[in-house]
């Protein structure tokens, strides 16, 4: 099944203000012993920047209504899925859901733990293609901020994160088998930044495909070649992090920890470019 369970249009958000206060490296370490197929429990606190969305109104309150992750990279901004507010997964247009939060600082879905942040504005990448899975992105803006300990820095162009056989975790609250058994508490999986030339072999580009086709220049591909360990469900719009920075999100594949079908994340320096934000944090350390 193709990992998007939640496949997008909402109105233009106004991006400039937030860039200045977004880094593209970071000093906080990823999880150290690093959803999640495969995966273990985790704390929060071992990794801050990964927060939940959560809206009661359309998916009910017994895991305080997260039905999708996304990660912090910047006090007031926030990276998820564009497959996560599309109508096909919300029931309605994101502008129409009025209870639309960020979770932050909460282990634990049931708890009261952390903070409940409102949803100021929601830009959804115009040109995703849900068919392809191009462009799987989305950029929230939160009505209040976050501590600057709670925000990640990505990786640009040319990062050495993005190396294959590179180390990373994916954290989540998804699926944990692959048959919809959702995890109340965070847990993230330990897999590996696998070659291009795999995924473009899971998942070729050819009329009719179902499940998408793989692009180096806008995807990355990760988890183990033997399966087992791998992003599901529920987890998308989350953090795939590497060497302490961000370097995808959450997106897609077909099924989950099947060997032969790893999951494909956003790249992250793919919307670094098209959203300008490198030359953004240039000017600004720059004082333009």
């Amino acid at each position: 099944m193709c990992r998007p369970f939640v496949r997008a249009l909402a109105r233009p958000l106004v991006l400039a203000a937030a860039m200045a206060a977004i880094p593209l490296s970071t000093t906080a370490p990823a999880a150290a012993d690093g959803i999640v197929v495969g995966g273990f429990p985790v704390d929060v606190s071992e990794s801050p920047w990964t927060v939940a969305l959560s809206s009661r109104d359309r998916f009910g309150g017994t895991r305080s209504g997260q039905f999708c992750g996304a990660v912090a990279v910047g006090r007031t901004t926030v990276l998820t899925a564009a497959h996560c507010l599309s109508r096909e997964a919300l029931g309605v247009p994101v502008e129409k859901v009025r209870d639309l939060k960020v979770i932050t600082g909460r282990t634990d879905l049931r708890s009261a733990e952390g903070r409940e942040v409102p949803v100021k504005e929601a830009w959804v990448n115009p040109h995703y293609d849900s068919d392809s899975n191009v462009g799987d992105f989305a950029v929230l803006t939160l009505a209040e901020a976050l501590p600057q300990s709670a925000v990640i820095g990505m990786a640009a162009k040319g990062d050495t994160a993005y190396a294959a056989g590179t180390g990373a975790t994916v954290y989540g609250w998804g699926d944990v088998t692959g048959a919809g058994d959702y995890a109340e508490e965070l847990r993230a999986a330990r897999v590996h930044v696998l070659a291009d030339a795999l995924c473009e072999g899971a998942y070729p580009a050819y009329p009719g495909s179902r499940d998408g086709a793989y692009r180096a220049d806008a995807m990355v591909c990760a988890g183990e070649t033997v399966g087992g360990r791998d992003s599901c469900q529920g987890d998308s719009g989350g953090p795939l992090v590497a060497k302490g920075r961000l370097i995808g999100l959450v997106s897609w594949g077909s099924g989950c920890g099947k060997a032969g079908s790893p999951g494909v994340y956003t790249r992250v320096s793919d919307i670094i470019r098209k959203l300008n934000w490198d030359t953004a944090a240039r000017s600004s350390r720059h004082g333009a």
